[in-house]
Formats: C-alpha cells, sequence, structure tokens
C-alpha cells in the first residue's frame, strides 16, 4: 500500500466510532483489572474518545506500518501524557497498556461485522490492527517505565535533602548530622545543601557529624575530605564529629589523612570547639562560660 494512501479500516472506524467508543468504555469499566479509585469513567472516557480519533486520523494518514512516523505523532504524544499521568497516579505497566491493548476486541468486532463475507481479508485485517495496537501498547509500557524511573529518582532526592538536614546551632555555626551510608550521590546533596546554608546564613564553622554513620572506608573519607574542602572554599571551616573509637581505628588503618581536619569524638564537644573559635559563651546558673560543652 502507498504511503499516501489512507488505511482502509479508517472509513469503517468513521462509520461505527461511537459503537466501538461505547465498546470500548464498557469492557474498561468492567474488567476485572478496572480502577475506579484511581481514575472516573468520566475521565476514562474522555480519554478514550480522544484515543480513538487520534488513532483514526493515524490511519488516515497512510503510516499505518510505522508509528514514529509523523502521522502518528498526535497519538504517541497523547500516549506519552496518559503513561506519565498513570505512573504518578501509581498504575502498574500491565494496567497502563491494557487501556491500549483493551481496544482490540471492539475493533476485532467492527471488523467481522464489517467484511465478515471475506475471511481472507478480514484475517488480514485483525492482523494488521493487532501489530499496531501492539506496537502502540509497547510504546506506553516505555514511556511509563521511564516515567516511572524519574518519580524514583526524583524522590529518592528528596529523601536525600530530608536525610541531611543542615541545623544552624548558634549565629555563625552549622550542624549537618548524618545517617546513613555517604555515597557519590548522597556527598554531592550534602554538599549543595551545606553550601547553601553558609551562603544564606554567612556562617563561618560547619560542623559534620558521623555519630549515624555506620562505617567510615577510604570512598566515604574521601567524600567527607570533599566536603571539607568545598566548605573551605566558601570561607568556613569544618569540624568532624561522632569519631568513634572502631572509626577512629579504621581511618588510621586506611590510611587516610585526617590531620588539616579538626576532628571530635562527640556533637558536644566539637558545638563546644566551635563556640571557642567564634568568642561564642554560653550561660549556665548566671555565669558564662565561653567555649563550654552544653552536655
Amino acid at each position: 500500500m502507498p504511503a499516501s494512501s489512507p488505511d482502509p479500516i479508517a472509513p469503517m472506524l468513521d462509520r461505527r466510532f461511537d459503537a466501538i467508543l461505547q465498546d470500548w468504555i464498557k469492557r474498561q469499566t468492567m474488567a476485572a483489572t478496572a480502577r475506579s479509585d484511581r481514575i472516573d469513567e468520566k475521565e476514562l472516557a474522555g480519554e478514550c474518545r480522544e484515543f480513538l480519533g487520534a488513532f483514526r486520523r493515524g490511519l488516515a494518514s497512510g503510516e499505518s506500518a510505522d508509528i514514529a512516523k509523523t502521522g502518528w505523532s498526535e497519538i504517541t504524544d497523547f500516549l506519552s501524557r496518559i503513561s506519565r499521568s498513570r505512573a504518578q497516579k501509581g498504575f502498574s505497566p500491565s494496567e497502563t497498556a491494557t487501556f491500549v491493548f483493551s481496544l482490540k476486541e471492539p475493533l476485532f468486532g467492527a471488523l467481522r461485522a464489517e467484511i465478515a463475507n471475506d475471511p481472507e481479508r478480514l484475517a488480514v485485517e485483525v492482523w494488521r490492527v493487532t501489530a499496531l495496537l501492539d506496537k502502540l501498547g509497547l510504546y506506553t509500557t516505555e514511556v511509563f517505565l521511564r516515567s516511572r524511573e524519574e518519580i524514583i529518582l526524583r524522590q529518592q532526592k528528596e529523601l536525600l535533602e530530608l536525610s541531611t538536614p543542615v541545623v544552624k546551632l548558634w549565629e555563625g555555626i552549622l550542624a549537618l548530622p548524618l545517617v546513613g551510608t555517604l555515597d557519590s550521590a548522597r556527598t554531592q546533596v550534602v554538599m549543595e545543601s551545606l553550601l547553601q546554608r553558609i551562603v544564606d546564613t554567612g556562617s563561618v564553622i560547619a560542623i559534620i557529624d558521623i555519630t549515624g554513620v555506620p562505617t567510615v572506608d577510604t570512598l566515604v573519607a574521601q567524600h567527607l575530605l570533599k566536603t571539607v574542602a568545598a566548605t573551605r572554599l566558601m570561607g568556613a571551616d569544618c569540624i568532624i564529629s561522632g569519631i568513634r573509637p572502631q572509626i577512629a581505628q579504621t581511618i588510621v588503618h586506611l590510611g587516610v589523612d585526617l590531620s588539616a581536619v579538626t576532628t571530635k569524638a562527640s556533637l558536644a564537644d566539637a558545638f563546644a570547639a566551635a563556640l571557642e573559635r567564634t568568642g561564642g559563651s554560653l550561660t549556665f546558673g548566671g555565669a558564662p562560660h565561653a567555649g563550654t560543652s552544653p552536655a
């Protein structure tokens, strides 16, 4: 068939558009996989009507063999939208693809009604419709999976940001308590959060507390040193606290040089050292105690 010739199924869709649409909507709402809790019947009916209209125009373009061609851009754009939308609503990949695959039976029924007296042609047209809807269904799955990966990555970034709060302890003193493993991705988030808070608050001391970091290996130590170096470039100094005996032994064993970095056993000790450097003081019982640990 020449690329410029409309698909012969297109006129059949014109004649039986409403009947196919209603049959398709009914099958979806009555299916065991229907998700009325996440999409209501009115919204579903609107999506079905929009898809079927775009499907008809795609067939009329004469490019029914290749959905990557411009004649199908309207329907692939539409499928991209609903795939992303359903990924956000919590649908599964199979539930999303079923939206397309469930159109097969209504179309097959319409084809039988049109050309039942020509079994050979009916078989050819059913096969072509099957192949086309399979391509469109697989396309929705690909877009859905990409969208879900984007959602997961965004959620992971948000969790990383929530798990690395930068707290203002005192005027000019920030604290960054770390809990869990410190990998490259998290180090980037840590540095961005810390450097931004240094700019926002004008702080000169940043305490990085690693009490909640289970282990420190060479990679973790390198990430810490990168954070310290970035902080110094912003005009602030770092104190690393939470150096437990086991971690101290590990650092020595690994040969990691932290001699240029002030380290303290606890956050309280680090805070006291930071107060001493900034000239701050705490008052206990009416008497000021410069650089005294609050613990």
